[in-house]
């Protein structure tokens, strides 16, 4: 038997109401903060991502999905979002337009051991603000980051951990005083931590591994190697944050997984979850548009899981309640079909039970959470009459056909 491949599910309709409640609260909120929406496509040459992610990122060496196409082009499908808007920004001559602020979300993809919240095909939305150095920007992106958790319910389940890993000056100096104390203590690293001492030194900071979590303990902390600059950026942020009434930790730990990111960084995490504790995540990416060919560019943005915050979030999506059209003989299942189609039109939610005698329609109507069944019989029909009933309250009445429209249009749907 057919089944759908490890790491993919399929969004039945149920979740996938959620799924657009979900996006639909974001999208409203951005759009109240000034962002407009944008798609690029689900793959891209796989030199977007390989020159904006790091060689030695973990989404590059293990994740991507990588393919040949028939043109012997290099493709993969997307592992994140901002790659992909940065490219868009540079190939759609977008510089004349900046500031940009830009909304998205969509499909992405990484080959990942799946569990709870991580598919192999996973959703995001996220948020990109494109050509302001100021720090106000990094504040800009927080702000509406808690406020579309805290409008999904989702932000008493949640902790902002921000950190600041410095200007390419400080995060140089600190690197440099980090390798040299790790590198006397070598041999207590995990394996994977060794590998990354030589090619991504960063990342050992934000391992899982218990050893290097203790090793950790005594290295040296980056806030000691920030420049007046990254200090002066750091702390507007986080006295901004202060004053707006934000709650934050600044966990000097924290750091991207990717090697665009500069300055702030930062994670909405949460315990609900287990092993997959961050919900949204993001930071400043300053050289990225340049490192991919584009002119000098700041950036800041984030994106957030959309399976996680669908397991969070309590909201439950607003469906409309239809109005069950129920033929109780076959040689009328023609005009039944005509009246559901013209209550369509007109704006309402209809459907027309497809099989089965009245008594198995009517309980079909009630089971589907249908508002009011309206009748149609043989003898009613000649009359142009059909029988309206109200499948909350139970009371029904027979009703001219021309005054069904206005009738429906007092039923709260």
């Amino acid at each position: 038997m057919l089944q759908s491949v490890r790491g993919t599910h399929d969004l039945l309709p149920e979740a996938q109401a959620k799924h657009n409640t979900i996006v639909a609260q974001a999208r409203s909120i951005s759009e109240r903060f000034g962002f407009a929406e944008i798609s690029t496509p689900i793959f891209e040459f796989s030199d977007v991502f390989k020159r904006t992610l790091g060689e030695a990122s973990d989404i590059v060496n293990k994740e991507m999905y990588t393919f040949t196409d028939r043109n012997g082009e290099e493709i993969t499908l997307r592992p994140e979002g901002t790659a992909s808007i940065a490219r868009c920004f540079i190939s759609e001559g977008l510089a004349q337009k900046i500031p940009l602020k830009l909304f998205y979300q969509g499909p992405m993809f990484r080959y990942e051991r799946p569990q709870k919240g991580r598919q192999r095909q996973f959703h995001q939305l996220g948020v990109e603000l494109l050509g302001v150095a100021s720090p106000f920007a990094d504040v800009e992106c927080l702000t509406l980051s808690t406020e579309i958790l805290r409008e999904l319910k989702v932000l008493d389940k949640a902790q902002l951990e921000i950190n600041s890993i410095g200007d390419t000056e400080s995060r140089a100096r600190y690197t440099e005083s980090l390798v040299k104390y790790l590198k006397q203590n070598q041999s207590s690293l995990s394996g994977d931590s060794q590998k990354r001492l030589e090619s991504n030194p960063l990342r050992i900071l934000d391992s899982k591994d218990a050893g290097d979590q203790a090793l950790l303990k005594n290295a040296p902390v980056i806030t000691e190697f920030y420049n007046e600059i990254s200090k002066n950026f750091f702390n507007t942020i986080c006295s901004t944050l202060k004053n707006l009434g934000i709650a934050f930790h600044v966990n000097p730990f924290l750091v991207r997984g990717l090697d665009y990111y500069t300055h702030c960084v930062f994670e909405y995490r949460t315990k609900d979850l287990g092993a997959q504790d961050a919900i949204l995540s993001g930071g400043r990416y300053d050289q990225l548009i340049e490192t991919m060919g584009g002119p000098s560019t700041p950036g800041v943005g984030w994106a957030a899981g959309i399976e996680r915050l669908a397991m969070l979030s309590p909201l439950q999506p607003s469906l409309p309640r239809a109005i069950a059209i129920i033929p109780v003989h076959a040689s009328i299942e023609q005009q039944a079909f005509e009246l559901c189609y013209k209550l369509r039109v007109q704006g309402f939610s209809c459907e027309v039970g497809f099989s089965g005698n009245l008594s198995k329609r009517m309980k079909r109507a009630s089971a589907q959470n249908c508002r009011a069944a309206v009748v149609l019989g043989p003898d009613e029909m000649a009359r142009g009459e059909v029988m309206l009933k109200d499948l909350d309250s139970g009371e029904q009445k027979t009703i001219k056909i021309d005054n069904l429209s206005a009738q429906l249009s007092g039923f709260k749907l």
